[in-house]
């Protein structure tokens, strides 16, 4: 008899041992520690669980990885009910278009119960959302993008998204806000529509060439100028130097918080150990940390408009 870990863990590599024979592409998502897999045309993020007592299945799924997957290009979300002949797969624009008939916990853990018709139980008597057309739709994966829609790797989309979290924390925290990244996309909305500061200040000591390219900064306002305090770069693919070398425009404002945002602490280590004078100005952030941290930033906001403090 498997454990219930051991379960799921072999329903998925059915599942993408089945999408395989009808797809020749099938491979992780790196830039995310998810079960989220490039299949054919999709970003399949992967669920499975055994029936309950309760004769339901149960998924959890925090809202990060909601938020992560719905930022993907062609998104959906496969959740394996006790088989992969029972398996939904549900495009995540449409999953995410209920997300608040899910109950969920303080700290955004969100309790997805399927019943055993395969239907998602939703919040109030009797309510679901009925899910018999996804059942078995392995063909959704092969559904071409628009031709005319140019193509967005997954990278691109994690970097946008990782933008978009920095320029919510800054808000939130009261700063003015500034992305170069105008017509990137972020919770379907583009980045521009987030950040406060239209046009980036000019500083008297940092190239402004440069500057205008830092993935995100933030600013307070001192009458009628602008002070920078944090400026953040995002390093996926591109290496770490690129990123360092960026922010190293602002190094003669010594009190400008630097930030390096990425999952290559090695490499890290690496570029600080060849740019020594300076690498006490500079911080590393892990990504999970960085969206605990915007987790946490939103729940606290949301719990202050609660209780009116």
């Amino acid at each position: 008899m498997f454990r219930d870990d051991q379960a799921t863990s072999i329903m998925i590599e059915q599942f993408l041992e089945r999408a395989s024979l009808r797809c020749k592409d099938v491979n992780p998502v790196r830039v995310l520690r998810a079960r989220v897999f490039q299949i054919g045309e999709a970003n399949v993020l992967i669920r499975a669980a055994t029936m309950l007592k309760t004769q339901k299945y149960f998924f959890g799924i925090n809202y990060i990885t909601l938020e992560e997957i719905a930022n993907l290009e062609n998104p959906y979300i496969a959740f394996i009910c006790g088989s992969i002949e029972n398996t939904l797969i549900i495009p995540a624009q449409l999953f995410f278009s209920f997300i608040s008939e899910l109950s969920h916990d303080r700290n955004g853990e969100y309790k997805i119960n399927i019943d055993k018709e395969l239907n998602i139980v939703l919040r109030g008597r009797n309510n679901r959302l009925k899910c018999v057309e996804f059942h078995n739709t392995w063909d959704a994966f092969l559904n071409p993008l628009l031709a005319e829609k140019p193509k967005i790797t997954a990278e691109e989309s994690i970097h946008a998204l990782l933008q978009g979290r920095l320029i919510e924390i800054g808000n939130i925290r009261g700063y003015k806000t500034f992305c170069p990244d105008k017509s990137k996309i972020f919770n379907k909305k583009r980045l521009s529509d987030f950040t406060t500061v239209e046009n980036c200040p000019r500083l008297e000591f940092a190239e402004y060439d440069v500057l205008r390219k830092i993935d995100v900064l933030w600013f307070t306002e001192k009458r009628d100028n602008l002070i920078p305090e944090y400026a953040f770069e995002v390093e996926l693919s591109t290496g770490t130097w690129s990123g360092v070398g960026r922010l190293a425009t602002l190094i003669d404002y010594r009190h400008v918080k630097m930030y390096v945002i990425s999952n290559d602490i090695k490499k890290y280590k690496q570029v600080m150990h060849s740019f020594a004078d300076y690498s006490t100005r500079y911080n590393h952030v892990l990504i999970d940390s960085l969206g605990e941290l915007y987790s946490a930033e939103l729940n606290l906001k949301k719990l202050r408009y609660d209780i009116g403090i």
